[in-house]
């Protein structure tokens, strides 16, 4: 997520966006062990979701510079790791991404929703509740609607949307968030959320969720270890240490001085206005040389944990042929996550680099306190 603009493209390479990122998916899916049917169903699943632009040829550059990842492919794959499973496999993709118009390209992502919903049989009815907030005749902000699908075995997905807090302005987006907890129940939630330098995100779980919740990103310029650690408002969960000892694992330094963390509290129930999840995401390819050094901590991190890295590894050449120190992106975040009754989950976000791959950079390092 939060894509910025590259001077390196990729060797011309023949065949279509949506034939690059299948032939990824499809790979992924065995790396996580999915059966070739439900492989095959989420296969299809993911190019329908691209419509036209996944007949674009990749020799073309993006349709749009879109904001989901820094070379603007409008799909971007997670591993999700829970102690004792085999990780979860999520792709994040935007519907809209060949529209003219923002207006359009949201109009595009909600058609999408509501075709998924009919299908799996599920409720927008969250989604219907706030539309009007969301998706106003001239939008403005980097997205309009992301799709978020959690592939699950049975071909059945769990469904997640993103949505943009400053469709009708960066000035009224706290306003806009208010109002949308508000509509969906949670009229204390915004009073409980950390100090934040912007709101880039709300997203809605959707479909078949056993306790679908309602998630609230928040952006932290110059963010430090230890201001990480006082972030969590769940009251439970992970405490200071835990998040600072993440923090410094997966940055190798103790400021965010280049891009900025993010954090993320959902929210499930609407009596307290307590958040029931915390999530600390960073951006680690921005603090790090290459992705060999990336992988090397993200594997410290997994094993810190309990969790196998292997399906990790193997997501590497199930991505892309070059060699991790060759470039720096293909893992673009790390995150912890803590929702209340299950035990903490890390999570990798991975990019597609159908367009560009970011070189090596070099790195003026702070060294981190204990790293």
């Amino acid at each position: 997520m939060t894509g910025l603009p590259l001077d390196i493209l990729p060797d011309p390479r023949s065949g279509t966006l949506g034939a690059f990122t299948r032939a990824q998916l499809v790979r992924l899916c065995d790396v996580v062990g999915l059966s070739p049917a439900d492989t095959e169903t989420y296969a299809h699943l993911l190019v329908e979701a691209l419509g036209p632009a996944a007949e674009r040829s990749l020799a073309l550059p993006p349709l749009t510079r879109t904001f989901l990842s820094d070379d603007h492919t409008p799909v971007e794959y997670s591993l999700s790791f829970s102690p004792g499973r085999p990780p979860a496999l999520r792709v994040l993709v935007e519907p809209g991404c060949g529209a003219d118009t923002r207006a359009e390209n949201g109009r595009i992502g909600l058609d999408v929703v509501r075709a998924m919903a009919r299908r799996w049989d599920f409720s927008t009815e969250a989604l219907d509740e706030i539309e009007d907030l969301f998706f106003p005749a001239r939008p403005k902000g980097p997205l309009a609607l992301w799709i978020a699908l959690e592939l699950l075995p049975g071909g059945v997905p769990k469904v997640k949307v993103y949505l943009n807090p400053a469709a009708s302005g960066v000035k009224r987006s706290a306003k806009t968030l208010r109002k949308a907890l508000r509509r969906l129940g949670h009229k204390k939630a915004h009073r409980a959320l950390p100090k934040a330098d912007g709101h880039p995100f709300l997203a809605l779980d959707l479909g078949h969720w056993e306790t679908p919740r309602v998630k609230v990103y928040a952006r932290h310029l110059d963010l430090s270890a230890s201001e990480a650690g006082g972030l969590s408002r769940t009251g439970s969960g992970p405490g200071p240490a835990e998040i600072q000892e993440f923090f410094r694992a997966a940055a190798a330094t103790d400021d965010l001085d280049r891009r900025p963390g993010l954090s993320c509290h959902s929210f499930t129930e609407t009596e307290t206005g307590r958040p029931s999840g915390f999530t600390l995401h960073i951006p680690v390819r921005d603090y790090a040389r290459d992705d060999r050094e990336v992988l090397e901590r993200a594997v410290d991190v997994l094993r810190s944990h309990g969790m196998d890295p292997l399906p990790l590894v193997r997501s590497v050449p199930a991505l892309t042929t070059r060699r991790p120190k060759d470039g720096v992106g293909l893992i673009a975040y790390l995150a912890l996550a803590h929702q209340q009754g299950h035990p903490p989950r890390v999570t990798a976000y991975l990019s597609s680099e159908a367009y560009a791959v970011r070189p090596p950079t070099k790195l003026r390092r702070r060294a981190a306190a204990g790293v």
